[in-house]
Order: C-alpha cells, then sequence, then structure tokens
C-alpha cells in the first residue's frame, strides 16, 4: 500500500488557481522530489498535504486513511512532519534545548511539570541521538541563532524527525546555502533516506541536489504536473527543458 497518495487535488483563491487537478503518490522508503519555477505552485501543495491549506477539490490518504479535513497537528501525530523555507527554530535556545523541546512534545512529555529520572534519562538519550545523527554533537551547547544558516537548517530537519514521521516534508532545505552548506545538507538528507530508510518528499530549486537525491521527480508549471519521471526521464524530457530546466541552467 502507498504510504501517501494525493488525488486529484486544487487549490482556488478566488478566480487565482494555485494548483490545478495535481496527483502524486509516495511509496515507503521513496524520496520523491517536487520541482519546478517560482509560482508553479509547489509550496501550495505542501501546504495541502500537510493541512495549513485546504484543498479546494480532491483527497489526500496517508497510511491508507482520508486525511482531507484533518488539522494539521492531527496529521503530524499520523506521521507527517515537515520543515518550511524560512527555517522554524528557537534562535534563543541550544541546539539541545531545541531538540529537547521537539523530543518532549513527541513523547507527550511535555505537558507534565515533573518527569521520573527513566523518562527524563529517555528523553537526554534521544537528544543525544538526533545531535550525532545531524552532525550537530559538538555544536549542541551553542544557542542557535549563532550558528550558520546550515546548521539551523540541520537543527530543523533533526527537530521534525523527533516527531518520529513516516512522511517527512522539506521545502527548500538547501534555500539561501553555499556550496559547502548544500553540500552538507544534500548529504544528511541521503543519510535519511538510504540509511535511516525515511520516506521523503522535498521542494528544491538547485537541480544539483535533486538529481543527486530523488527517486522520482515530478515537475509543477502554473499550478499542473507537467511531467513525472526517473531523473533520468525528467534530464531528457523536451518539454521539461524548455518550461524550466534551461531556464535553471541559463
Amino acid at each position: 500500500m502507498s504510504l501517501l497518495r494525493v488525488e486529484n487535488v486544487s487549490k482556488h483563491f478566488g478566480s487565482l488557481i494555485a494548483v490545478d487537478n495535481v496527483s502524486m503518490t509516495v511509496e515507503p522508503g521513496e524520496l520523491r522530489a517536487v520541482i519546478g519555477p517560482n509560482g508553479a505552485g509547489k509550496t501550495t501543495f505542501f501546504n495541502m498535504i500537510s493541512g495549513f491549506l485546504n484543498q479546494t477539490s480532491g483527497k489526500i490518504v496517508f497510511d491508507g486513511e482520508d486525511i482531507s479535513s484533518l488539522w494539521p497537528a492531527r496529521r503530524v501525530w499520523r506521521g507527517i512532519a515537515r520543515t518550511f523555507q524560512i527555517t522554524e527554530v528557537f534562535p534563543e535556545l541550544s541546539v539541545r534545548e531545541n531538540l529537547r523541546i521537539a523530543v518532549e512534545v513527541a513523547s507527550g512529555y511535555r505537558l507534565h511539570l515533573w518527569q521520573s529520572r527513566n523518562i527524563d534519562g529517555e528523553v537526554k538519550a534521544r537528544v543525544v541521538d538526533l545531535l550525532e545523527m545531524g552532525g550537530l554533537a559538538d555544536k549542541a551547547d551553542r544557542l542557535v541563532g549563532e550558528l550558520s544558516h546550515g546548521d539551523q537548517r540541520s537543527t530543523e530537519i533533526m527537530m521534525a524527525l523527533a516527531l518520529k514521521p513516516r512522511l517527512l516534508l522539506l521545502d527548500e532545505p538547501t534555500a539561501g546555502m553555499g556550496d559547502q552548506e548544500t553540500y552538507e545538507i544534500t548529504q544528511l538528507i541521503r543519510k535519511l533516506h538510504r540509511d535511516q530508510k525515511h520516506s521523503i518528499v522535498l521542494i528544491e530549486h538547485d537541480m544539483r541536489v535533486v538529481f543527486h537525491l530523488a527517486d522520482r521527480i515530478m515537475v509543477l508549471a502554473e499550478g499542473k504536473m507537467l511531467a513525472e519521471g526517473t531523473p533520468k526521464e525528467i534530464a531528457a524530457n523536451e518539454t521539461v527543458q524548455a518550461a524550466y530546466l534551461g531556464k535553471a541552467a541559463a
């Protein structure tokens, strides 16, 4: 059974059609990329999957359950977590404290004023695992606001993983980064997908990242699906070349 099925979804803002009858299927363990020029409807599409926007028509099915009408928090508890174009962290707290908050929320401990020694130990152990997984162990006690953009993004991704998602949505994870930071985030995503077997859907403008990571790619243009296929198929697609890749390379 597919992990995620997006069936003929559309989103209208008055007379503006931001997403027009788009479908997508994500299999367990797959890394799917969504690409397209600015204004193609990519983030609107993500917002409908995660529940931040209600679709005008169509249906979203996650692990066999119709989640089309669920609030965002309910979708998180079902197993969908996401990051945003603008990094969402607590800059005045340390990396360790950011991750601890996420772990406690995911475990339901945040509502408990007093925690037993066993629970506190479990939380600390999970935070250490996330620090090591994200390559952040040597920065654990630094304030997130003092870190590079790449390390802030890594922290945000690890906070999303603290929620123990079955599907991770990454919205332009390398936006605004230089070559070295882009390489490091790409390697982190690759590790989460290939080594940790996470199912991931990402929006990304950097074609080097997309073609290095994705199992399959969906191309949006003017709110409609222009093409879908493997990286090799998309790279060879003349329609995609004319509408997007040629412009992106220019």
